[in-house]
């Protein structure tokens, strides 16, 4: 089940407004410089914000998302007819051969199911060229960031251009080994209208998204800290090895 501020048209269309600084995409941004990439397949792309940021410089790009509402609003956004979007997820993918996929922010802990999982990592194996590179990040369980989340700590008003006064609070519900859900609250002051969005995340421990990784045939490259959350994150680059010679 996909994430109601993902799904439905109202909430998707406050994603952006109400978490306007990603800051956390520069990172991603500077990988695809580091490789050199050309091409690049964007899972999970939401409304679209990275993958247009590639295209401003260049880079074609192809978005993949199961919400139409973010997808939506993705391509009415300046830039956003340079972009191939596809509506649906990495285990049925068309045929393509690109430098780079990518999973930013909460995009890989959001694929929770194990059978989803090993299948988005065949589907981005598939995708890639030989020598190609996937890159996704991962919180590390041992912060415990879910312990923070709360009405308390969250809690604020966001004034919406065209919408007006949006009340949000997220809370914690349910903590079950790795897994971890909670429930956003949003309050459209306007007109009185409550939406929740439920999401669950999976936390993986840093051994076993390696492992994942290694039993879908890539090859980790590299673990690095998210620079704008250090300590508190996994970035990790593997990559599709090249055919050996043949025989």
């Amino acid at each position: 089940m996909t994430d109601e501020i993902f799904v439905h048209p109202r909430l998707a269309a406050l994603y952006d407004p109400l978490d306007p600084d990603r800051g956390d995409l520069e990172p991603y941004v500077r990988l695809a410089e580091e490789f050199g990439a050309r091409r690049v397949l964007d899972i999970g792309c939401g409304t679209g914000v990275f993958v247009l940021l590639l295209a401003g410089r260049g880079i074609e790009v192809v978005g993949v998302d199961p919400a139409r509402a973010s997808l939506d609003v993705a391509r009415a956004k300046p830039g956003g007819d340079r972009v191939r979007w596809i509506r649906g997820d990495a285990a049925a993918l068309p045929p393509l051969r690109v430098d780079l996929v990518t999973m930013t922010a909460n995009v890989a802990q959001e694929i929770v199911d194990p059978a989803d999982w090993e299948a988005t990592l065949r589907g981005a194996h598939e995708a890639l060229r030989p020598g190609g590179h996937l890159v996704f990040e991962t919180r590390d369980p041992a912060r415990r960031a879910w312990e923070a989340w709360n009405r308390e700590s969250s809690h604020r008003v966001t004034e919406i251009p065209g919408v007006g006064p949006v009340e949000s609070w997220v809370e914690v519900t349910e903590v079950v080994g790795p897994l971890v859900s909670f429930r956003w609250t949003y309050v459209f002051r306007g007109d009185g209208q409550v939406l929740t969005s439920d999401s669950t995340l999976r936390f993986r421990e840093r051994q076993e998204a390696e492992a994942d990784l290694t039993a879908r045939g890539f090859v980790v490259r590299d673990v690095r800290g998210a620079p704008d959350r250090p300590g508190r994150e996994f970035v990790l680059i593997a990559r599709r090895p090249d055919p050996g010679p043949p025989h």
